[in-house]
């Protein structure tokens, strides 16, 4: 319990000095934008090859249901509400944990274990600007395109289903697809893909941070990041879902 403790306070302390850093100058613009690139093209393949397959399944399964009573002409309003709400910010930063989280985890342990950083400090620059602060602000700023690239590729998948194959008529597809989402779902949507974003990036790069113990370490480091970003994001998606419904 006491190491928990101190675990969750150097965490604390080590968001707080990303945030003194994040509104004060100098900022590494040129760092910020290449990691965005990479990590945007390192994950958009598996949220590609995830949500649109998601959205097949869905939209058969809803089919299915919406048979039984006639009404196969909600299901476009089913799956929109489901895939915007939902699905999309949470299958995208899901894999974007998987994916850029870990990757991120890696490159800094082995910086660690390496004294890259120690280095940098020693040369008199400050790691956490130059190194870790831009891999959090990119993932904050890749998760929510990402999250749409989802939400598309799953309304897709969710018309080809419904149409293409089941053969429903596509008018009537469109003329439903919005009934029931409503701005404050899609507003809600951006929220989460941004808190999200910001969760992976700041226990992905703590943990990389602070790796110790060589290559081993590095491996816990990751595994760590993965498995405390993930059961962060179903936290704070529950939370942020009950603010948002609340009545």
């Amino acid at each position: 319990m006491v190491q928990t403790l101190t675990s969750l306070g150097s965490f604390g302390i080590f968001c707080m000095r990303l945030l003194v850093r994040t509104f004060s100058p100098p900022w590494n613009f040129p760092e910020l934008f290449r990691q965005t690139w990479r990590v945007s093209l390192r994950c958009v393949g598996p949220v590609m090859a995830t949500t649109f397959p998601f959205g097949l399944v869905l939209a058969l399964q809803g089919l299915q249901i919406f048979d039984l009573y006639g009404a196969q002409r909600m299901l476009p309003s089913l799956v929109t509400t489901a895939i915007v709400r939902e699905l999309s910010p949470l299958l995208a930063c899901v894999l974007v944990a998987a994916q850029g989280g870990s990757s991120f985890a890696a490159e800094l342990g082995a910086m660690r274990i390496k004294e890259e950083l120690d280095a940098t400090e020693v040369m008199a620059v400050d790691s956490l600007r130059w190194h870790v602060l831009p891999r959090v602000l990119a993932l904050i700023l890749a998760c929510p395109v990402l999250q749409v690239i989802g939400a598309v590729l799953g309304l897709t998948g969710a018309w080809v289903m419904a149409v293409a194959i089941q053969g429903e008529p596509s008018g009537t597809f469109f003329a439903n697809l919005w009934t029931f989402t409503t701005p404050t779902d899609v507003a809600g949507s951006a929220i989460k893909s941004v808190v999200f974003g910001a969760l992976i990036g700041t226990i992905s790069c703590f943990r990389g941070y602070y790796a110790h113990g060589g290559a081993a370490g590095v491996g816990q480091a990751v595994n760590d990041t993965v498995v405390q970003s993930v059961l962060a994001i179903f936290v704070f998606n529950y939370l942020i879902t009950s603010a948002l419904t609340a009545r």
